[in-house]
């Protein structure tokens, strides 16, 4: 059916009212409504598998609820597609960024609409984007490629983008997973004026309840597909939202306790001078240098793309050094099995799926790569299948991984169970040095706050744990010592007692650093 244009300005008032949606015999929304004011800066919070996606997908077109309606200013609309979103003002900004590298700031604008002559007339379109941007408030280069933005100017360009296209409701999907938190508090605060001036209404799915608690006016909190609760943002607290998530308060706070203090400890990790290329044979790390003693968490801070990726697998074993030194307990380090072995060290990488483990293979094969060819499950040559699979049925039972049996392929398990899996294997013995790579990305609050509860145990073992992550919060919360890694190098060392949050995203831009070499 077709759709009226929506008014040039004005923010949209949006109601999901009693929406339901299954998949075969499992329902993942059940009798949800949400609604959302106009003008509103609205949060929408929920463990993975809450349904927030799913509600999402039917209010923008890309699915079809089983029950329920859309209303739009009052009046109730039949949105089948995309496209009769887009005719109603509705837009969506993507947590992954959708713009065309290659291609500059004004050509990703105009190719964005719906429908695009087949000869652009790029005169007439730059002074009619030139007009747009006069009218919101921030700008970008128009003949920039996008290539050469910063990631917070490309958010910004995604924004843009829907502002361009006179989206007047727009769903933001964890728009700060790639920004400083300068540039996230930038972007937030731009669209929570707008919002207040009334040009725009916002729903925002994020994970960060600081996020929630400095932007939004209003919250709805889903579980297991049903409202779990809502309310104004005034009247609640991260304690209480975080209960409306997990049903259950002590759930959420259990990765707060008290740290055990070595001073002195010996230095368990040591890096010297690390270089370490890309996959393209470009340097990728640049001469890193740090170490990490026992007892401690030395957190490494960055945006995404900064070499993070290159210096763990670097560390685990996953890529060529291609200069430097890596020593752990004062020996040369080349991260063979032998080695990882003989000094104990560990590692949970990122994507473990992919990175850690092989899908194929059961639960209890996964559970054994690491002492597969020692006793008590090898005999010889002979594996032992029965001193396998009763290892395996102990680790998932002390780390809570929810399977099917010992013998379920690994692909068959939630993001959170293969984390726990993999930190079964890691952990289940003595540890000298623990290697994480953003542990609890895309987790529900109840596995993040066991998979924190884990980390800093080990720690309190004594182990030497380096953490990169590109969750700042995270690494303030956990860490004892805190890097930020920008283009390869370290470029600022901090404490959480002691770090200043706009010092730290400096460095994370670039910015701070490129004033101290100018200097």
């Amino acid at each position: 059916m077709a759709h009226p244009q929506p008014p040039h300005s004005g923010a949209l008032a949006i109601e999901c009212l009693h929406m339901s949606k299954r998949f075969g015999a499992f329902t993942a929304l059940d009798d949800v409504t949400l609604r959302v004011r106009a003008g509103a800066f609205h949060a929408l919070l929920g463990e993975n598998g809450a349904g927030k996606s799913t509600l999402v997908k039917c209010l923008v077109g890309y699915q079809r609820a089983d029950d329920g309606q859309v209303t739009v200013d009052g009046r109730e609309r039949d949105i089948r597609a995309p496209h009769d979103a887009h005719a109603l003002g509705i837009g969506m900004v993507y947590q992954h960024f959708t713009l065309v590298p290659s291609m500059s700031v004004a050509e990703n604008l105009v190719m964005s609409r719906d429908q695009v002559p087949a000869v652009v007339n790029w005169r007439r379109e730059r002074e009619a984007l030139r007009a747009f941007m006069d009218t919101v408030p921030f700008a970008l280069p128009l003949d920039a490629p996008v290539s050469t933005l910063a990631a917070g100017e490309k958010q910004k360009c995604e924004i843009l983008k829907q502002l361009y296209l006179r989206r007047r409701f727009v769903v933001l999907d964890e728009p700060t997973s790639v920004l400083t938190p300068q540039e996230a508090d930038e972007v937030l605060g731009m669209l929570r004026q707008m919002a207040e001036r009334g040009e725009v209404s916002v729903l925002l799915i994020t994970h960060k309840l600081r996020e929630v608690m400095a932007f939004a006016d209003r919250v709805t909190v889903l579980r297991r597909g049903r409202l779990a609760g809502e309310g104004e943002v005034i009247s609640l607290d991260p304690a209480a939202l975080a209960e409306m998530m997990v049903g259950s308060r002590e759930v959420a706070q259990t990765a707060r306790h008290a740290r055990v203090a070595h001073a002195d400890a010996p230095a368990r990790l040591s890096v010297r001078g690390l270089t370490v290329a890309d996959d393209t044979g470009l340097e990728a790390v640049s001469g890193v240098e740090f170490e990490v003693r026992a007892g401690e968490i030395l957190g490494v801070a960055g945006v995404s793309g900064n070499g993070q990726r290159e210096l763990v697998e670097a560390l685990i074993g996953q890529r060529a050094v291609a200069g430097g030194e890596i020593r752990v307990n004062g020996e040369p380090y080349a991260a063979t099995r032998a080695q990882m072995a003989r000094h104990r060290v560990f590692s949970l990488p990122e994507e473990p799926l992919r990175n850690a483990c092989v899908g194929a293979l059961g639960v209890a094969d996964n559970l054994a790569l690491r002492n597969f060819d020692r006793a008590p499950l090898a005999f010889g040559p002979w594996l032992r299948r029965g001193a396998l699979r009763a290892q395996a049925r102990r680790l998932i039972a002390e780390f809570k991984v929810k399977t099917t049996g010992p013998e379920a392929p690994m692909a068959t398990l939630s993001g959170g169970n293969v984390q726990r899996a993999v930190l079964a294997r890691e952990l289940s013995g003595e540890v000298s040095v623990l290697i994480v790579a953003n542990p609890v990305f895309g987790l529900d609050l109840a596995a993040v706050a066991e998979i924190h509860t884990r980390i800093m145990a080990a720690r309190n073992a004594c182990a030497a744990v380096l953490l990169v992550s590109e969750d700042l919060d995270e690494l303030l919360e956990l860490c004892d010592r805190l890097l930020v890694m920008f283009e390869g190098r370290m470029v600022h060392h901090t404490t959480p007692a002691g770090a200043d949050i706009a010092v730290i995203g400096g460095h994370m831009a670039g910015h701070a650093h490129a004033r101290e070499a100018a200097a």
